[in-house]
C-alpha cells in the first residue's frame, strides 16, 4: 500500500513587501492539491495552482528576487503562511487578493499515466490504490466547473481591477488556464496598463467546438497562444487531427505565435507572420511528478519571448523550465535547481530544434 504524503505546514513571519515592480506577472489559480501520481502515490494538501507553477517557470530565468508577480484570488481560509512562503521564495505577492469568506481552493486529480490525468471521482481513485478517501475530499466535485461562464465572474476569477498599479508596465503577463471572462477581459486591460507581452494557456472548459467564436475572441491580439494537445483535441472533439492545421487555424484568429504543448513529445511552434514552423522535443529527464509541466513551460516561455523576441528561444526556455519542475516534487521544488542549470539545458536542447 502506498504511503500518503502530507505537505508540511510552513510557518514564517510575514516578510516586508517589496517596492520593486515585477518584470513579469502570471495570473491564475492558487490551489490546495490532492493528487495521485502515475505510480499510485497519494499526496494530500500540497501547495499548488497553475499561477504558482507558471511563476516558478518564469523565476528560473531571473536572477533578481521579486521579478515575478502572482495575480490570484483566494478566500480567507487559504493558508496565510503559504502566501508568506511565496514572498520569502522571491515572488511579488501584492496582487494575491484575499476575498472575504470561505472559498474552496481544493483540486483533485489522478494520473492514469504520465500523459493522462482525470479530475473527477476521487473516491474511486483512492480505492484503486487501496486508500480510504481523505476526509477533506468527501464533498469534492471539481475545481474547474463554471470556467466557461461568459456572463459573470466566479468569486475567485481574476478580473482587470485585480492587477495593481505596481504591476503596470511589466514586460509580460501570462494568463494560466482559468475562467473565460478572465481570459477575455485581462489582455485589453493589461495593454492599457502598458504591459508589453501577453500570453495565454486556455482552459479546456471553453475549448469546445460550440464556442469557436468565444475562443477567437480570447486569441485575438495575443502575443502567444499556448494550448496543450488535450485542449486542442477538446476544441476539435477528435483524437486525430493535424497539429499544423490546428496551429494555423488558431493563428488566423489574430495572435502572433501558436505553440501546442505535447507533453513528452515536446512542442510544435508556429510563427504566424513569417509562416515559420518548428518542432522541438522535450528535454529528457527522469520524471518524478508531471504536475505543473505546462504551466511552468508557459512561465519560462514568457521570459524568453520578452528577452529575445524569438518564438523558438522562448519555447526552448519553456521546455527547460518544465524539465526542471517535473523532475522534482512540489510546486516550489524547481527553485532549488542550480542557477546555471537552466542555461546549460537550453544550450543542449537548442541542438534538437527542427525546422519544418
Amino acid at each position: 500500500m502506498a504511503a500518503i504524503v502530507h505537505s508540511p505546514l510552513f510557518l514564517y513571519n510575514r516578510p516586508p513587501m517589496t517596492k520593486v515592480k515585477p518584470q513579469f506577472a502570471v495570473a491564475g489559480g492558487l490551489r490546495e492539491d490532492y493528487f495521485i501520481t502515475p505510480a499510485g502515490e497519494p499526496h494530500l494538501r500540497e501547495i499548488g495552482g497553475n499561477a504558482l507553477y507558471a511563476a516558478v517557470g518564469a523565476a528560473l530565468w531571473r536572477k533578481a528576487p521579486h521579478s515575478v508577480g502572482i495575480v490570484a484570488r483566494v478566500g480567507e481560509n487559504y493558508p496565510a503562511e503559504w502566501i508568506d512562503l511565496f514572498n520569502q521564495r522571491g515572488f511579488d505577492t501584492r496582487a494575491i487578493k484575499i476575498v472575504p469568506g470561505h472559498h474552496d481552493t481544493r483540486t483533485f486529480y489522478a494520473y492514469l499515466s504520465l500523459e493522462e490525468r482525470v479530475d473527477i471521482d476521487p473516491a474511486g481513485h483512492f480505492a484503486r490504490i487501496g486508500q480510504p478517501l481523505p476526509p477533506e475530499l468527501k464533498d469534492y466535485s471539481t475545481s474547474t466547473e463554471g470556467q466557461e461562464d461568459r456572463q459573470q465572474f466566479a468569486p475567485l476569477a481574476v478580473r482587470p481591477a485585480d492587477v495593481p498599479k505596481s504591476f503596470h508596465e511589466a514586460r509580460g503577463l501570462h494568463l494560466s488556464p482559468c475562467d473565460y471572462l478572465t481570459h477575455r477581459t485581462l489582455p485589453e486591460a493589461a495593454r492599457a496598463a502598458g504591459i508589453k507581452i501577453i500570453t495565454c494557456d486556455p482552459s479546456v472548459r471553453y475549448m469546445q467546438p460550440g464556442l469557436k467564436k468565444e475562443v477567437a475572441e480570447v486569441v485575438r491580439g495575443l502575443d502567444a497562444f499556448l494550448p496543450s494537445e488535450m485542449e486542442v483535441r477538446s476544441y476539435y472533439r477528435a483524437d486525430v487531427y493535424d497539429v499544423w492545421e490546428a496551429a494555423a487555424e488558431f493563428g488566423a484568429m489574430g495572435c502572433r505565435i501558436v505553440v501546442v504543448k505535447r507533453g513528452a513529445n515536446g512542442c510544435v511552434v508556429h510563427h504566424v507572420e513569417s509562416g515559420g514552423k518548428w518542432q522541438i522535443p522535450a528535454y529528457p529527464v527522469t520524471v518524478r511528478d508531471v504536475t505543473g509541466a505546462g504551466d511552468s513551460f508557459s512561465g519560462g516561455f514568457l521570459t524568453g519571448l520578452a528577452d529575445t523576441g524569438d518564438p523558438v528561444e522562448a519555447t526552448l526556455r519553456g521546455l527547460v523550465s518544465a524539465s526542471i519542475v517535473i523532475e522534482g516534487a512540489g510546486a516550489l521544488s524547481g527553485l532549488n535547481a542550480h542557477p546555471d542549470l537552466p542555461q546549460a539545458r537550453l544550450n543542449r536542447l537548442r541542438e534538437s530544434v527542427r525546422k519544418i
